[in-house]
């Protein structure tokens, strides 16, 4: 047992390391002073402002401390939470299976990285500047991984009345909700992609006394995946008794009442997995977006008319979907980049095709669905699988 067990951590050590897986307020003055100070032959510090300590921002930070950083750099890195949050295990938390404390990792120290704690209201790209509840942060050079959030498809009142798992507060709140729900309430939950399925999965685990109702509107949950996938998870929901919705079309939402098809049905929590978009300091960036309202770049993660600004994971147009993993390894190629540019040498013609190495999924503490290398797995060993990357990443982050 104890080398089936060692076997599978060795495996998740090898996808995680990937072989198979007061900040600076400037104004016109201070521009000016810079200027003299300059003139004179002093150091000009240039500052690069990471907005969101996401799994990309992390990244970064990860990759520039303690060592790449040039000597004329230093870092603001700008969030809400004074820690970085693991958003992949935020259905448990909601669920109310871990604690709060298992989802928060702290943020890296270094003499030059400044963290600025607060709410980005808005990026202005002409004057190189974020503003941050009511100041102004002045950049060099800016990396945007603000996240994203739920994508209510115009859906009257999905948004007054259900709940997220989207940040870290949101989720907070749904556990509220949910585990003081009476016996025998009713929860429903829009929509069986990844979290929607943790989510409903993790509930049973955490409160098998409740009416689970899990509503999609493909013919199987998780039409991302493998048919064989599918079917595996949605034989686990009917064998633990999770009532599954297929080809559902939620059509208004009021407190406590979900619209299928406009015919309502009473639940006494509803939860909302349905799709996300971009953050909307992003939306509102006057810049090209495809169709999913992601912002279009370069090959080089930045901004096509201004190489100073990049954009990190949920917010960018990439070929695959969102995922931690993917604005990870975007990440990755934003920091050589930097180091290029910064010591003015020329960028590669191109840079590699980032390789997503697996994706997997938990039901409950014991099974698990994924694939790995394209190869789909389910059960234990899924479940393993899941639980020992999540420990190795935050045993090498924290």
């Amino acid at each position: 047992m104890l080398s089936y067990i060692a076997f599978h951590i060795f495996l998740a050590t090898i996808l995680i390391n990937g072989n198979l897986y007061p900040p600076i307020l400037k104004s016109k003055n201070n521009r000016e002073k810079t200027k003299m100070h300059e003139a004179k032959g002093e150091i000009h510090m240039k500052n690069l402002v990471i907005l969101g300590g996401g799994y990309g921002g992390m990244r970064i930070l990860q990759r520039i401390f303690p060592n790449q950083l040039p000597n004329d750099v230093e870092v603001t890195l700008i969030d809400k939470a004074p820690y970085h949050s693991l958003k992949t295990e935020f259905y448990a938390l909601a669920a109310g299976t871990i604690s709060d404390q298992h989802v928060r990792v702290a943020f890296p120290e270094h003499p030059r990285l400044k963290i600025r704690y607060g709410c980005v209201k808005r990026i202005d790209l002409k004057e190189k500047c974020v503003y941050v509840d009511d100041q102004m942060i002045a950049y060099d050079d800016l990396i945007v991984g603000l996240g994203c959030e739920d994508k209510y498809h115009g859906v009257p009142g999905a948004l007054e009345h259900t709940y997220s798992i989207q940040s870290i507060d949101a989720s907070r709140a749904t556990y509220q909700t949910l585990n003081n729900l009476p016996a025998h309430a009713t929860v429903s939950i829009v929509g069986a992609g990844l979290s929607g399925v943790e989510l409903a999965s993790e509930l049973r685990e955490s409160r098998p006394d409740l009416k689970i109702i899990l509503f999609d509107r493909g013919k199987l949950i998780l039409s991302a995946f493998p048919e064989r996938l599918s079917n595996y998870v949605q034989t686990w929901f009917t064998s633990n008794g999770v009532e599954i919705v297929n080809s559902a079309n939620i059509t208004k939402v009021e407190p406590n009442i979900l619209y299928n098809h406009d015919e309502p049905i009473q639940s006494d929590a509803i939860v909302w997995t349905a799709g996300i978009q971009p953050n909307k300091v992003v939306r509102d960036l006057d810049v090209e977006k495809d169709p999913q309202g992601r912002v279009v770049l370069t090959k080089y993660h930045n901004l096509p008319d201004d190489e100073n600004v990049y954009i990190l994971g949920d917010c960018a147009s990439l070929p695959h979907a969102p995922s931690a993993q993917l604005a990870e390894g975007q990440a990755e190629q934003i920091v050589q980049v930097l180091l290029h540019r910064w010591k003015g040498e020329a960028l590669p013609d191109e840079l590699p095709t980032i390789k997503l190495k697996g994706i997997l999924g938990s039901l409950g503490k014991k099974h698990g669905f994924g694939l790995v290398a394209e190869r789909p797995i389910t059960g234990r060993v899924a479940r393993l699988l899941k639980s020992g990357i999540l420990w190795m990443y935050k045993h090498h982050s924290g």
